[in-house]
């Protein structure tokens, strides 16, 4: 695939945006053929500048569940956005979008909106020390819930005392969980989870019920509020809140990626419990009150409730899942997949089971040179756009990626890349 125009728009970037492109969606990370800009977006397709056509498998990192460009969920956007949009007061729009969530979520009494996920956890966490006056919040070890100087993995420009009142544990083992809470004592605020572990690299998958509920107990026991962050996994696991499994409820959960289907806006949940500390703190943002996102969010709920995009989804990250098995095993090198079927962390192992940096990159270079999206570190997203013959297409890739794998020794990885995944990978 040519790229020319890519590349020309990089070194334009490069002069203008420090590092050229910045946060999660910078490819510096990723393979060398990576695209960084794109000029389309329709279905679960992406075009680069080059007129290159990828299947794209992450879903804009998360928000593309029905499909970019997505007739109805557009139609209802643009329809508001030509009565009103960000405006002094918000419209009636507000309203009926908390009415909607409160319906469809069994925990939630009220909504507050915002932007990005970031935003949410950041409210959530304000309202937890907000409801008893207290300061310390359990989280788990390397867990990701945004951006924030409070959380970002990445710390420079930060200060240790913007962390001096977390405390972290494992995730998933209710051992470490009812340590961390002892060791907060008196002044446990709250508890902060994500519902399925998900985080770059590292194996993802599901937590057991012993532990989801411990959490409900532990902060039922200290009169501490219990957040589950949904901001990734919401409505991708059911279309309620992901820990409705095990018969937990938080105090609040914060949600955004996929709300509008890519149009911006997120949300935090809560219940009575939390009312009235939500009420106190003061949280706001020029656009957070914008009225066209919420349309979009109506109706993307609205195809949540009626369509089986859920059912789709798992079917076709099934598919995925069986068929790259079937392969790697064909090919001779193993494969991790891990979290669920329709948010997939694919990556190689070496023998001894530590992550193949190497050929992985290998893997998503080949890829990407012949039309799949596939990321090197990062889950993935399966869209409701999807159909059987993209993941048909995406196996005949990955097929002949695997045949036409160079030796792992004679792969180039950019120094920067290696070494920080490689520190990530020490460090998990």
């Amino acid at each position: 695939m040519g790229q020319a125009k890519g590349k020309a728009l990089f070194g334009r970037a490069q002069k203008v945006i420090p590092g050229g492109m910045y946060g999660h969606q910078s490819t510096a990370l990723q393979s060398p053929s990576t695209p960084q800009f794109f000029s389309k977006a329709e279905g679960t397709y992406l075009w680069d500048y080059d007129g290159n056509r990828y299947i794209d498998l992450m879903s804009g990192y998360g928000p593309n569940l029905f499909g970019y460009a997505h007739a109805e969920i557009n139609a209802a956007f643009a329809s508001q956005l030509a009565e009103i949009d960000t405006a002094t007061g918000p419209s009636a729009r507000i309203i009926e979008l908390a009415e909607a969530y409160v319906d469809q979520i069994a925990h939630a009494e009220w909504a507050l909106f915002c932007k990005n996920g970031t935003d949410a956890t950041s409210i959530a966490l304000r309202t937890a020390r907000a409801y008893r006056g207290k300061r310390k919040v359990v989280l788990a070890k390397d867990t990701y819930h945004g951006a924030a100087d409070w959380c970002t993995p990445f710390q420079t420009g930060t200060i240790g005392e913007e962390r001096s009142h977390f405390i972290y544990h494992e995730y998933n083992n209710a051992e470490s969980l009812e340590q961390a809470v002892r060791e907060a004592g008196d002044d446990l605020a709250g508890i902060m989870l994500t519902p399925i572990r998900h985080e770059v690299i590292v194996d993802n998958g599901e937590p057991t019920a012993e532990y989801a509920k411990c959490a409900r107990r532990l902060c039922d026991d200290h009169d501490a509020l219990l957040m589950i962050d949904e901001v990734r996994a919401g409505f991708r696991l059911e279309r309620e809140c992901s820990w409705c499994r095990f018969g937990v409820d938080p105090d609040l959960s914060m949600w955004g990626k996929l709300l509008a289907n890519g149009h911006p806006i997120s949300a935090v949940l809560g219940s009575e419990k939390a009312r009235g500390a939500a009420s106190k703190v003061y949280v706001t943002g020029s656009f957070w009150f914008s009225a066209a996102p919420m349309a979009a969010a109506l109706k993307t709920l609205e195809l949540i409730q009626t369509t089986d995009y859920l059912e789709r989804t798992i079917d076709l990250g099934l598919r995925l899942r069986e068929g790259l098995d079937s392969i790697s095993k064909s090919a001779g090198l193993p494969i991790s997949q891990t979290g669920p079927a329709q948010m997939p962390l694919v990556m190689f192992n070496q023998e001894n089971g530590q992550r193949d940096i190497p050929i992985t990159y290998a893997f998503c270079e080949i890829a990407v040179e012949h039309g799949v999206y596939f990321h090197p570190f990062h889950n993935m997203f399966i869209n409701a756009a999807m159909t059987a013959a993209d993941i048909d297409q995406i196996l005949e890739v990955a097929d002949r990626a695997l045949r036409s794998m160079p030796a792992r020794d004679a792969i180039e990885i950019n120094p920067a890349a290696r070494a920080a995944l490689e520190s990530f990978v020490a460090e998990s």
